[in-house]
């Protein structure tokens, strides 16, 4: 017998008795977090990131002098991304890897042996120097585009680059790349280790420093 609701869609009922069943589920329940959350993010971004580099070059779609300055600036990303989530859980990038099934052989590769493909052992102590400036130029940057500005957190980096492009026989000695560096380290030099750089310091250290780095690039030919 045709029954004047078998037309009808069935409604799904809902247990009115349980309203939690119905709340939105977050991932994070506070800033800390969300922060949490937001650097593991960044850091399977970077690793993915790592690994269309390293296929491109293979496919050499990109030049080698391309590739080894955006390598170099993506390990120096990785490693101080990998920082901010290192724990108990994920001691190392491997392990983080594997609990995301994160599968990029190629970047994990990379990382592991701490350069790009294009600085071979054989090319001596210059590649390794242009690999540790470059990588040194883009920790300092981040470093104050994350609002560390204190003499404890930006001096030893800084003096480090200024020692290596010291050494670096390859570099002229009027490169202006290195004054602006010795500049900063002697500004660093007149303040206490709590002391931090102000604003307009800041904004000059952080333009002089990509300056200087895009032109040490350019020395490389």
């Amino acid at each position: 017998m045709y029954s004047a609701n078998s037309g009808r869609r069935h409604e799904r009922r809902f247990d009115t008795n349980r309203p939690e069943l119905y709340e939105e589920v977050k991932l994070f329940r506070n800033a800390r977090e969300r922060e949490k959350y937001d650097n593991m993010a960044d850091l399977f971004a970077l690793i993915q990131t790592l690994q269309c580099l390293e296929k491109a070059y293979i496919k050499d779609a990109v030049t080698a002098k391309e590739y080894t300055e955006a390598c170099s600036k993506l390990l120096a990303q990785i490693s101080a991304a990998f920082n901010l989530v290192k724990s108990s859980t994920y001691p190392d990038i491997p392990t983080f890897m594997k609990e995301y099934y994160l599968d990029c052989p190629a970047a994990l590769q990379r990382i592991e042996e701490g350069k790009p493909i294009t600085v071979q052992d054989n090319q001596g102590n210059i590649s390794k120097s242009i690999a540790d400036v470059i990588s040194l130029y883009i920790t300092l940057c981040d470093k104050l585009q994350m609002d560390m500005r204190a003499k404890d957190e930006l001096y030893t980096d800084l003096k480090c680059l200024a020692d290596v492009l010291d050494r670096m026989s390859n570099i002229p000695s009027d490169f202006d790349g290195k004054k602006k560096v010795y500049f900063w380290v002697g500004e660093l030099d007149k303040l206490s280790a709590a002391d931090t750089l102000d604003e307009e310091q800041v904004r000059q250290m952080v333009f002089d420093l990509e300056s200087s780095r895009e032109a040490f690039v350019r020395t490389l030919g």
